[in-house]
């Protein structure tokens, strides 16, 4: 199970491997570098529709998997 801390580490690392700022990545991910920072920080408040938008800018892709879902599809 994906924790908000964990998720903000993989965030921070992706965008620090980019090379990227946190200011960078809130302009061009449309949102600000406070949200940026909770974000990273573990917030589990973040808005998830800011944090999907950020997760598509750095190129990450979240998969979700249900127990009741058929195995392979």
């Amino acid at each position: 199970l994906l924790t908000t801390e964990e998720l903000g580490k993989i965030v921070k690392n992706e965008r620090k491997a980019m090379a990227l700022t946190q200011a960078e990545l809130a302009l061009t991910s449309g949102t600000g570098m406070r949200f940026i920072s909770d974000l990273e920080n573990g917030k589990p408040t973040c808005q998830i529709g800011k944090t999907l938008t950020v997760l598509r800018t750095l190129g990450l892709r979240l998969t979700l998997s249900s127990p009741h879902s058929p195995k392979g599809g």
